[in-house]
């Protein structure tokens, strides 16, 4: 579950991602079931009368979340307080993300999901046994582009022949170089696999026993949780 600004649409939403072998009513994107549902806690017309986008208006006072009045805030030292460092590509602006982020970190529960939007995929009767608001979580990324074979290489110097002589490239070079950034990728993939895929560190085997078994005495982490934004400054950018 994902809750923030999303800079293409130019809206706070709420991103349910549902997993298991017992889904219901998917919806479709580009002819193919999708697994996520988007909600949008904030009331519309409160939303788009306070912004001005990409920032909020300088008069904004509220947001209406859930039929709840959510104050909005204008005054700098109150997102210094809560970490939150302005952009200010303009004096005195705020983003809507950095508006959000403070309503959010002072209304969390306001913006939860309902169990009407969690129970949106999956059967009625499953039982809400643990809910984390921060964990220990790796980024997991492996670059699966397939080799290159001698042919195929020798028909890309073939097409591009005058380029590359005009940069002193033979296709010997091209080949080493090809065959050096394919085992740069080898290792890069092997380390991914080794430190960060999501049975390798503690966090997602504990959440699996529980799962398995129901029993939330199985999440023990020792490890410190880290999903909090500071820690991922570029999450949401384009």
């Amino acid at each position: 579950m994902t809750l923030g600004y999303n800079p293409r649409g130019a809206r706070i939403d709420l991103e349910i991602n549902y997993f298991g072998n017992c889904l219901v009513n998917q919806e479709e994107d580009n002819g193919q079931l999708t697994n996520t549902h988007r909600f949008y806690p904030i009331d519309d017309d409160s939303y788009f009368a306070s912004i001005e986008e990409p920032c909020i208006k300088p008069d904004a006072t509220y947001w209406l979340v859930r039929d709840i009045k959510v104050p909005l805030s204008t005054n700098k030292q109150d997102y210094l307080d809560k970490d939150i460092e302005l952009k200010e590509y303009e004096p005195g602006e705020i983003n809507i993300e950095e508006a959000g982020r403070l309503v959010i970190i002072s209304y969390r529960d306001t913006f939860r999901a309902t169990d009407e939007e969690l129970y949106t995929s999956i059967p009625a009767d499953l039982k809400k046994i643990l809910v984390l608001d921060e964990w220990h979580h790796k980024d997991f990324y492996e670059i699966n582009e397939p080799a290159m074979t001698d042919e195929q290489l020798k028909s890309i110097w073939e097409l591009n022949r005058k380029n590359y002589e005009i940069m002193g490239m033979t296709l010997e070079t091209l080949t080493f170089m090809t065959r050096q950034q394919e085992n740069s990728k080898t290792d890069y993939n092997k380390q991914q696999w080794e430190e960060n895929r999501p049975g390798s560190y503690e966090t997602w085997p504990m959440l699996a026993k529980v799962i398995v078994t129901g029993d939330t005495s199985h999440y023990k982490p020792t490890l410190a949780p880290n999903t909090h934004w500071l820690n991922w400054p570029d999450s949401g950018s384009l």
